[in-house]
């Protein structure tokens, strides 16, 4: 395991991405999904060699990302994906609209399971469907499928479903039991279920991942994974990512695609993405996940401390944090007078469904530092 550490603040606001300048210097931001550490040094050797030779050209018709995920997924959840069966495109998003283009005609339902990543009911939409909401239960303990509800949409004409595992923001990974009784559900209802699995290499050591293609026949039959290396390595500005099927009527929906949804892959994106699945970056990962630890459990620390009302479940994935300050009387969307008034940028609770009201969504993928003074910049706000 490498050690790795995230970058000063001064080096950080040199950056040019959204993260870092969305907002001026007096705000610290832990809203978007950026993280703040340095490369994997296998990214950055690949990427130098790159520009050193202008390898800056269109992507090849054969290259070994394919291999290189399935070698990474072999090793890290013990799934043996088939390469044959993966397709390149731009990034998560693409691959979900086009898997959902063809797999629903338009003005079809289909099922997203709220609190949920914003852009997924723009997606959705984008495809020609109509949005479905079947919010996660809670019971206390964590958040999970809700399986009779999803029943009903079912039964009722929704045509697929739209599932994050690991969930974001809520950071649950759905058990095997529930996606295998997912994955009958639509087996039976004769479904698709689109699984967006961009932050599976963030899972926490001895969670218990699996990925929904792993899960069952039934899953094999009717789903279809979008991955990617973006979250885990910070890549989402180099564009790449695979749809991965597993069965053979799936898998020519997906190869019927035009060339272009396939060459709308960046180049730097592919040559990150071989680098970051390589074996090479294990020990960086390793690094990663160790220090994301640490920091949920600050985060934890520093809440209890100065924000006893919040109420904060540690995530089992990612480096997102779903909060709920509604204690603090602070509203529907509690984010915009913590920016207003702490100078701290959280993503807005609200965007994630009317589950999110009172809460914020907080990145830490960041120094323990940083966390440290935007937590005790809102509880400042307590204090007045």
């Amino acid at each position: 395991m490498l050690e790795v550490t995230a970058l000063p603040l001064d080096v950080l606001r040199a950056r040019t991405s959204e993260k870092w300048r969305e907002y001026p210097d007096d705000v610290l931001p832990l809203f978007v999904a950026e993280t703040d550490f340095p490369l994997a040094p296998a990214i950055t050797d690949a990427l130098q060699r790159a520009v050193a030779i202008g390898d800056t050209g269109y992507i090849a018709s054969r290259t070994p990302l394919a291999d290189s995920y399935a070698a990474f997924a072999r090793r890290r959840f013990g799934w043996d994906a088939d390469a044959e069966r993966m397709r390149s495109t731009a990034d998560v998003s693409m691959g979900i609209v086009e898997i959902l283009r063809r797999v629903t005609a338009p003005g079809e339902r289909v099922i997203v399971t709220t609190p949920v990543y914003p852009p997924f009911f723009e997606l959705v939409t984008e495809a020609g469907a109509v949005v479905e909401r079947v919010p996660l239960r809670e019971d206390g303990k964590g958040w999970e499928l809700d399986l009779d509800s999803i029943r009903a949409a079912f039964d009722e004409g929704a045509r697929a479903i739209l599932l994050c595992n690991p969930h974001n923001p809520t950071g649950t990974v759905h058990s095997r039991d529930s996606l295998a009784a997912l994955a009958a559900l639509a087996d039976e209802y004769g479904a698709a279920v689109v699984s967006d699995e961009i932050h599976a290499p963030l899972v926490q050591p001895g969670t218990g991942y699996t990925p929904f293609l792993a899960v069952s026949d039934a899953a094999r039959r009717i789903g279809y994974a979008v991955v990617s290396a973006s979250k885990a390595f910070n890549l989402a500005g180099l564009k790449c990512a695979l749809m991965i099927t597993a069965a053979d009527s799936t898998t020519a929906i997906v190869s019927g695609m035009p060339i272009e949804v396939e060459w709308r892959t960046g180049q730097f994106g592919l040559l990150a993405a071989v680098a970051a699945f390589s074996e090479e970056s294990d020990a960086w990962l390793d690094g990663l996940l160790h220090a994301l630890d640490q920091n949920r459990r600050l985060l934890a620390d520093l809440l209890a401390a100065h924000l006893p009302g919040a109420r904060y479940r540690i995530p089992d994935a990612g480096y997102l944090a779903w909060i709920d300050l509604t204690d603090l009387g602070w509203g529907d969307n509690p984010a915009r007078r913590i920016l207003r008034d702490a100078k701290v940028a959280l993503h807005y609770g609200p965007a994630f469904g009317a589950e999110g009201a009172g809460h914020v969504r907080v990145n830490f993928g960041t120094s323990p530092e940083i966390i440290t003074d935007a937590i005790e910049r809102i509880a400042a706000l307590v204090e007045r």
